[in-house]
């Protein structure tokens, strides 16, 4: 497959049929995912394969607090879960709040889900005297998760990054016994898609892209090579 065809048409997969994914192909995707780069090539990503029905209800149960606070702030017009305007939703409200099904079925619905940790021991997080949220540690370990999509977008597979259930960390290193030095970074559901989208919605280069500075001329296609 065309590597920007993959590019454009890897969607984040929420439905699932009840194929399941053969060890063969899953060791593929991942046998490849591991060539993302890292720093000092470092590589301190782990992956558990949760197959197990009971372990996979208890993660999608552990999404559910940090659901209803995302949709308790998405219906009161914010960006949920944002570090930088503080919320106005107080706690009854989000406790109120129902957790959406699509936030948590796709763990009971997908054939397994994979629990993907990074070390802590070897990130360079250059970041972190900053008077903001660290982001950088990030860089050691998203293109993993990101190759790991595409890679199954490659073999006829799908799934999301989903993060709702890590505000829930230390509980879910209790239950897959995973080491206080691992941050848990992503949670994907994994399986064949029930529908496959070809064409996605995104925001054109010039609305993001300029030239020497923040206020700079945006980029557009250029014809110069052409």
């Amino acid at each position: 497959m065309e590597l920007y065809h993959v590019m454009r048409t890897t969607f984040s997969s929420r439905e699932f049929t009840n194929e399941p994914v053969p060890d063969s192909a899953l060791f593929r995707i991942l046998d490849n995912a591991r060539f993302a780069p890292s720093g000092g090539n470092r590589q301190g990503w782990r992956v558990i394969i949760v197959r197990d029905r009971k372990t996979r209800e208890a993660l999608a149960e552990l999404s559910v607090p940090a659901a209803r606070r995302y949709s308790a702030q998405l219906k009161a017009g914010e960006n949920p879960w944002n570090t930088v305007d503080p919320t106005n939703v107080d706690a009854e409200t989000i406790q109120l709040t129902p957790a959406p099904s699509y936030f948590t079925k796709p763990y009971l619905q997908a054939p397994l889900v994979l629990v993907v940790c990074v070390d802590l021991r070897v990130v360079a997080s250059t970041d972190q005297y900053l008077h903001r949220i660290g982001v950088v540690s990030g860089a050691s370990i998203y293109p993993f998760v990101w190759n790991i999509l595409l890679a199954a977008r490659h073999e006829g597979y799908g799934g999301t990054i989903t993060t709702l259930a890590i505000s829930q960390e230390p509980k879910i290193q209790e239950l897959l016994g995973i080491p206080k030095h691992f941050a848990v970074c992503a949670i994907i559901p994994l399986g064949k898609p029930v529908k496959r989208l070809t064409k996605l919605k995104r925001k054109p280069v010039s609305s993001f892209a300029t030239y020497e500075h923040w206020d700079g001329k945006p980029l557009t296609e250029s014809y110069d090579d052409k």
